[in-house]
């Protein structure tokens, strides 16, 4: 039977535009997204954004892929695995990671630093079928994948792709366009935990959710959500954390 979206023939053509150092704007349950893996797409894309220096990319990835990057005790990976695999909710996860994994060393010095803090990284997962397809066939193919929402900075995240402004997809190689995305009611992007402190560094979709999991699984109390009036982009401390 015919299907609507070809998600393995779109993960395909993107995967080869980050190849050839282009950029991509991709839907994900979270938002539009930008993703490219070298440091020229990178910057490119960061100028476009208007990003303050102080801002990191994500790492765009899946469960698998996180295990093997990020060096974290098994109580924080039994944490992260229980919210994507156990109850399928999105996330990204800081951790200190691997130095010598052979997709960091392909990103290059210059664009690993503008996407690692304090020798942590971000590593987004479990936020749609396209962005695990696009990520795992990369990540076979040996080509990092990093990124950042596909918005203005400041402007919030973009669930419709016409939302998107033309300073970012002009920018972009390749524009795939999904609709409106799962996760729109909350406005805002992904939850990011630090599993290594426990710290919240955004708050994101599907907190509460993920806040209730790691209450009652794990006895870890998370800071209650001031709402997107007081915080409509969700970062918590970001000029002390500064993370995107």
């Amino acid at each position: 039977m015919a299907r609507v979206l070809d998600l393995q023939g779109d993960a395909r053509r993107a995967v080869d535009v980050v190849k050839g150092g282009g950029v991509v704007i991709l839907p994900t349950d979270v938002g539009y997204a930008g993703a490219a893996g070298c440091e020229a797409a990178l910057t490119r894309m960061f100028r476009a954004k208007g990003r303050g220096t102080h801002k990191r990319n994500a790492m765009l990835g899946s469960l698998a892929i996180h295990e093997d990057v990020h060096a974290l005790p098994d109580r924080a990976n039994t944490m992260i695995r229980a919210l994507v695999e156990d109850y399928d909710l999105p996330i990204s996860a800081v951790g200190p990671y691997r130095t010598d994994h052979p997709l960091l060393r392909a990103l290059g010095e210059e664009a690993l630093a503008a996407s690692t803090e304090g020798g942590t990284l971000a590593v987004l997962m479990n936020v749609g079928a396209l962005e695990h397809a696009m990520a795992t066939l990369a990540a076979a193919e040996g080509q990092p994948l990093f990124g950042s929402s596909a918005n203005l900075t400041g402007t919030g995240t973009r669930f419709r792709a016409e939302d998107v402004q033309p300073e970012i997809r002009g920018c972009a190689e390749l524009v795939i366009d999904y609709g409106l995305q799962k996760y729109h009611r909350y406005r805002r992007s992904s939850t990011m935990i630090d599993f290594t402190t426990m710290e919240v560094v955004r708050i994101g979709s599907c907190y509460e959710l993920i806040q209730d999991v790691l209450r009652r699984h794990f006895g870890v109390e998370l800071p209650e959500d001031p709402g997107l009036e007081a915080l409509p982009s969700g970062h918590v401390r970001e000029a002390q954390r500064r993370y995107a």
